[in-house]
């Protein structure tokens, strides 16, 4: 089906719209890793929310930004209470994002129209429609399903205390859902969790007393946090770690804990962070004594790609006030995106997008993959325990997990680094008007630069890069997964492929030199072996996305494939000047402006 190039110009400004309906790439993306038929049914949830965010919360996000959390600690009278005052905007899109569209609940429970939960990858691409209006507001929305995730694997559904928490926290009543956390940084730690030194000591009555500072916590009054804290007699490093719910009221009464103060942060002003004192706070074990790292890791997987996925909101809500603006402003007696180099600059811009969207989505598929099955071979050992008490061990879904792991702190690292990129040149585009906070871009560039930050900083992302491939050995399901990817069925697309499968064998290469190198040669280039993993599937992902649009009668895939391959794939000492190149200028309605392309006008374009 033909489609005609969007016209930005119909809009002032990147607001009062659908970010669903105006956003391609998510909704291809969308529509491609969804598993079976849930597309079919998320559809039409996702336009509905691209319209409320789009709308409401944006602007009710724009004003929180302008008055945003304030923290009492004391009352009048030098008591502790602890209270952060919000803007009542903020409570209106919490009701409205967990109740109405319950981003928490559907990955645990069924919504009302289906049988079975939605998977993970549901709530990640309304995670992605949220961060065009908020990344900020994400944080709570993403930890409060991590949460989940930290609890539901450690087999808390009937614990009496435990499993009240996680029917909360993943509750679509808005009057009963609650919010949670991850506190984990300690001032003399930082990334160096093994490093910690908050305490817990056993009560006798099943509970803990945790004593300690916490020096960075995102939505430091959220009722159900997770804390790491070592008990007693628990070995050094992360293997000493156990992992706590600490609320934060116990039987209406506030929990032991001091709100020292909130950070002075430069953006995602929307959720507070601050320092807590625990001073005997009263915690709940979660799982068993030492499982701390390992459960607060299944929550900070959950988190890492929504750190992905709010870079891809961020990028797709920079690119549309950048694309609006440009339709709309008149230079030198032309419209801006009239302009050959401006064309260039938003035809990239979008190409960058779509690889992002394209491999941070990626990762959610293969993660959804690996819950669901997790969630299958439980079942499957429940029956079997049953009729067969033997221990019924099996995982059929190794590459799925291999991939996963790589693909996820990969997809991390990757988009927080372009969203920055893209929001700061989004918002030159603007010129001065974009500098103002009338604007809505420098909220998002002083958002999303907090998103190489969260969840693990750049270096420690790409160090666990080398871990994943060193103790899981990823390259054995990332070699059969790119090949797949090149076994294409069009033959317009061979040099395209061609191109690919050289960068993938100098990737090969480079796996192999740091495999049999050192440790700290392997170090030194953790973050070039990062960039060159992603650009080099995310280039096989959008040539197999070629391929099928191909079949379907577009070309415009195979444009968006061209371009990201010269752009991260081919050296060119010239910067292609001498060879007469204006690839983006001459397809610039298909590449920024999603126009389709019959195929049979390609001619040469991806030679």
């Amino acid at each position: 089906m033909s489609t005609d190039p969007i016209e930005y110009g119909r809009l002032d400004a990147g607001r009062d719209c659908n970010y669903w309906t105006l956003d391609p790439t998510l909704r291809y993306e969308a529509r491609r890793v969804y598993p079976d038929d849930e597309f079919a049914w998320a559809e039409p949830l996702l336009s509905e929310f691209g319209a409320t965010c789009g709308h409401e919360i944006a602007e009710r996000s724009d004003r929180i930004d302008r008055h945003p959390p304030q923290l009492h600690t004391y009352d009048a009278d030098g008591e502790v209470i602890n209270e952060v005052e919000y803007h009542p905007d903020q409570a209106a899109n919490e009701r409205v994002t967990y109740g109405e569209f319950r981003l928490t609940h559907d990955p645990f429970h069924a919504p009302p129209d289906r049988d079975e939960p939605a998977g993970f990858t549901h709530a990640l691409v309304m995670q992605a429609l949220l961060s065009y209006s908020d990344v900020g507001f994400c944080c709570p929305a993403s930890m409060t399903v991590g949460a989940a995730v930290a609890l539901d694997a450690a087999d808390a559904w009937d614990d009496p205390i435990l499993g009240d928490y996680l029917d909360r926290l993943t509750s679509a009543d808005p009057d009963e859902h609650i919010e949670g956390a991850m506190f984990l940084t300690e001032k003399q730690g930082g990334s160096d969790v093994g490093a910690n030194e908050v305490r817990a000591e056993p009560t006798g009555d099943g509970t803990y007393a945790i004593y300690g500072e916490k020096w960075f916590c995102s939505n430091i009054d959220a009722q159900g946090a997770l804390v790491l804290a070592r008990t007693p007699d628990a070995p050094e490093g992360t293997q000493g770690l156990s992992l706590f719910l600490v609320p934060r009221e116990v039987d209406g009464e506030r929990n032991d804990a001091l709100f020292r103060r909130l950070k002075d942060k430069l953006g995602t002003l929307s959720v507070p962070t601050g320092e807590i004192e625990y001073r005997g706070a009263m915690g709940y074990l979660v799982g068993e004594e030492g499982d701390g790292f390992a459960l607060m890791a299944e929550m900070m997987n959950y988190e890492r790609l929504t750190n992905a996925t709010g870079a891809i909101g961020v990028m797709g809500r920079a690119l549309l006030e950048a694309k609006v603006h440009a339709a709309n402003r008149e230079t030198f007696g032309s419209r801006l995106d009239d302009h050959p180099l401006m064309r260039r600059d938003l035809a990239e811009l979008t190409v960058e997008y779509e690889g992002a969207a394209a491999f941070a989505f990626e990762a959610a598929r293969h993660y959804d993959a690996r819950k669901r099955g997790e969630t299958r071979r439980a079942s499957e050992r429940s029956t079997r325990e049953e009729t067969d008490p033997g221990d019924g061990n099996a995982d059929g879904d190794s590459d799925a997990f291999k991939l996963f792991r790589l693909f996820v702190p990969v997809a991390k690292y990757r988009t927080a680094r372009d969203s920055v990129s893209i929001a700061s040149y989004c918002m030159e585009v603007l010129g001065g008007d974009g500098y103002v906070r009338d604007a809505t871009t420098p909220r998002l560039l002083r958002d999303t630069q907090v998103l190489p930050i969260w969840e693990g900083a750049s270096n420690v992302i790409s160090l666990d890069v080398l871990r994943v491939l060193d103790r899981e050995d990823a390259h054995e399901a990332l070699v059969p997964f790119v090949a797949s990817l090149l076994d294409v069925e069009d033959d317009r697309l061979a040099g395209l492929v061609e191109t690919v499968e050289s960068a993938f064998a100098d990737l090969g290469t480079a796996l192999g030199t740091l495999a049999t190198g050192d440790s700290e040669y392997a170090q030194y280039h953790a973050k070039e072996l990062t960039n060159l993993i992603y650009d080099v599937v995310t280039a096989a992902l959008l040539v197999s996305e070629a391929d099928d649009e191909l079949a379907a009668g577009d070309a415009r895939k195979a444009l968006v494939a061209r371009a990201f391959v010269d752009e991260h794939l081919r050296a060119d000492a010239t910067r292609r000047i001498a060879g007469g190149e204006r690839f983006c200028h001459d397809h610039f309605d298909a590449l920024a402006r999603y126009a389709s392309v019959d195929p049979e006008t390609l001619g040469g374009a991806l030679e």
